[in-house]
């Protein structure tokens, strides 16, 4: 079966991203054709090169469209239109596809699929990582009423003309079927984690880095991810703050890049003992980060749209034991909940955060319990070797 995708962003495990279709791909691509529709725009940002830019046996297309985090709405508008261009003559160009494998975001990405699947006759589905065009509304990137209402339309399209619908979170699949669109054929694919790398975060791994970074005796919170405007980033390095004037052996790591990166090194700068940030890491070291913090942070703005987000960082900590407290008042919250794995604070309320880490850095137990828990549940549930082949499967049966 020859399966063309079409993703705006390819990573590999190099890069300081979570690359999850890159172990997607790489399953699929043992047994299947993959023709994977893309752009080098994360190449240049490889930190190490342990991992090809592409799994074996996957056929490449880059676009020569540049795009980063740091563009303004209408470059990046420009960015997702191009893009979106080229995929539709290259995906004409290309072998006949069986089946075409639509990833959003951007919206634009999907379009593009949709597009070639209609002039080729072949069925496709719809990948929803976020939800578009909810989401860049809800942040004020979309400024006229006259475009809103063209993305709504043209994202209930997609989902209608999609033969089946994977989202990546629960929240996302009740979005998708209270649009009208039959639940038969939505499936929900969690984002999932690499339990292969985790595995590389041994206890003494762990420890070197421990001795490397100073952080011996020290207690660790830990937020990994993208320092961006939905991050919710000034009450976390307001909690950070907080907690640092009171002079405890307590070191809040920042680990990642974007928007608010200036706010968080001069934080740094005031608070040098307290307050540490990392930068970016290939995907493949994160795991041993993880691993050495006492609990990390998953937060977002308090924005509805924000709610069903399948953040990888949830499942990263998950997966190496680390418990985790989550600021959306979505499935999020029920999932650390329900497994006691976890625990929700409302966004927004930097007192609030610095009370409930201080109440659980004095309780090592209960911190230990729920990363136990959280492990048990990664195992079980988050897998991306077992999502991958969920993917294939549905792939197969759209594709006949």
């Amino acid at each position: 079966m020859h399966i063309a995708v079409f993703s705006q962003y390819h990573t590999s495990p190099d890069c300081p991203a979570t690359s999850r279709h890159y172990t997607l791909l790489a399953h699929m691509a043992k047994m299947h054709r993959v023709t994977l529709l893309t752009t080098p725009a994360w190449r240049s940002q490889q930190l190490t090169h342990e991992f090809p830019w592409v799994p074996l046996g996957v056929e490449i297309r880059e676009a020569n469209v540049p795009y980063e985090n740091k563009m303004g709405p209408a470059r990046r508008a420009l960015a997702f239109a191009q893009y979106a261009a080229w995929a539709v003559r290259e995906g004409l160009k290309i072998d006949r596809p069986d089946v075409i494998w639509g990833i959003s975001t951007p919206l634009t990405a999907a379009w593009a699929a949709a597009q070639v699947a209609r002039w080729r006759r072949v069925p496709w589905v719809f990948e929803v990582q976020d939800l578009w065009p909810s989401f860049p509304i809800a942040m004020g990137a979309v400024p006229t009423a006259l475009a809103r209402q063209q993305l709504y339309r043209l994202e209930k399209a997609l989902y209608q003309s999609a033969r089946a619908v994977l989202p990546l979170s629960p929240d996302m699949t009740r979005y998708v079927t209270d649009l009208g669109i039959a639940p038969k054929k939505v499936t929900t694919v969690l984002n999932g984690t690499d339990l292969a790398l985790a595995a590389r975060a041994t206890p003494a791994a762990v420890a070197r880095l421990r001795q490397e970074q100073g952080l011996t005796g020290k207690q660790v919170i830990l937020y990994a991810g993208t320092f961006g405007r939905a991050n919710d980033m000034p009450t976390l390095v307001a909690a950070a703050e907080a907690m640092a004037a009171e002079g405890r052996d307590v070191v809040w790591l920042f680990l990642g890049h974007g928007f608010y990166e200036p706010l968080i090194a001069a934080a740094a700068a005031r608070w040098p003992e307290h307050i540490r940030l990392v930068g970016g890491l290939p995907r493949h070291e994160v795991f041993g980060w993880f691993a050495l913090a006492d609990v990390s942070v998953v937060s977002f703005l308090n924005l509805p749209v924000l709610d069903a987000n399948s953040p990888a960082k949830l499942y990263d900590s998950l997966a190496v034991g680390t418990p985790v407290i989550v600021t959306n008042r979505g499935w999020t919250k029920k999932l650390v909940e329900r497994h006691a794995c976890g625990w929700y604070v409302p966004a927004g309320d930097a007192l609030a955060l610095a009370a409930k880490l201080r109440e659980l850095l004095a309780q090592p137990s209960a911190l230990l319990h729920a990363g136990e828990q959280g492990r048990r549940l990664a195992i079980e549930s988050f897998d991306r070797m077992q999502l991958a082949t969920t993917v294939q499967q549905v792939l197969e049966q759209v594709a006949g």
